[in-house]
C-alpha cells in the first residue's frame, strides 16, 4: 500500500488564497486550541484531548499509512515572513484511505477552523487542490465525504464538484456524498491545473525564516 502520509512530508501546495503544508509538531499548539472548541468537536466528531495527547496524535498521523494531512495557511499572511507560520493557520484537510481492498477510494475531510475565514471560498479552493493532489500523486479515483445534514453550504459546495448523494444516516445526522474521477471531471473541474503550484516545504520554510531575521538589541 502506498504510504500516503509520508509522501507529503516535504510537500507544499500553493493556491490563490491558501498554502497547504504538512502537519508538524510546530502546528500542534494552535491546532489544540481549535479542538478545544465544542463547535469544532461536534463538526469533526472529535473528543477533547490534552496537549500531550495532541502531540501523540500528530506523531501517529505522520506515521499513518492511510492518512494524508495538510494544514491550511492564509497565503497573504504567510507571504509576510514576520508572521510566524502558526499564526497563518486557518484549518486542515485530510485524505483517508478507508477500504484496505481498494486503495483508489478515499474520504476527504476539510475543516476551516477560524470562523472569519468561512464563506470566503477557501473550502472550495482547498477541495480542488486536494482532489487534484489525490488524483495525480496518490492514485485516488473515487472520493467520498461525510457532512452533517444541517451543513447545507458544504453539501452545496461538494455538489459543484459533481459529488452525488450516496447515503443518509439519520442516526449520525449526516449524508455521504461521492464522486468517481473521470475525464469529464478532470477537464471541467481541474482544467490545466495551473491553479496550483507544488514546492518543497523545507526549502520554502527555511527561505521564509531566513528572510526575516529579527534585530538584536
Amino acid at each position: 500500500m502506498l504510504l500516503i502520509m509520508r509522501i507529503n512530508e516535504d510537500t507544499l501546495l500553493e493556491g490563490g488564497k491558501v498554502v497547504l503544508v504538512p502537519y508538524n509538531a510546530d502546528h500542534v499548539p494552535r491546532y489544540h486550541q481549535w479542538m478545544c472548541s465544542p463547535e469544532l468537536q461536534k463538526l469533526t466528531a472529535s473528543e477533547p484531548l490534552t496537549l500531550e495527547q495532541e502531540y501523540d496524535m500528530q506523531r501517529d498521523w505522520r506515521e499513518d499509512d492511510d492518512k494524508c494531512t495538510f494544514i491550511i495557511l492564509d497565503k497573504q499572511k504567510w507571504a509576510d515572513p514576520s508572521i510566524p507560520e502558526q499564526e497563518c493557520m486557518v484549518g486542515d484537510v485530510n485524505i483517508f484511505l478507508t477500504d484496505p481492498s481498494d486503495p483508489s477510494l478515499a474520504e476527504l475531510e476539510i475543516m476551516i477552523a477560524v470562523p472569519c475565514y468561512r464563506g470566503k471560498g477557501l473550502g472550495k479552493e482547498v477541495t480542488r487542490m486536494m482532489m487534484c493532489y489525490g488524483i495525480h500523486k496518490l492514485g485516488i479515483r473515487k472520493f467520498e465525504v461525510k457532512i452533517g445534514l444541517d451543513n447545507k453550504i458544504s453539501i452545496a459546495m461538494f455538489k459543484k464538484f459533481h459529488f452525488r448523494e450516496l447515503s443518509v444516516s439519520e442516526v449520525f445526522q449526516e449524508v455521504t456524498l461521492g464522486v468517481t474521477v473521470n475525464e469529464a471531471l478532470q477537464k471541467h473541474v481541474f482544467g490545466n491545473m495551473d491553479f496550483m503550484l507544488q514546492r518543497e516545504y523545507g526549502k520554502a520554510r527555511d527561505s521564509r525564516q531566513a528572510t526575516f531575521t529579527p534585530l538584536s538589541l
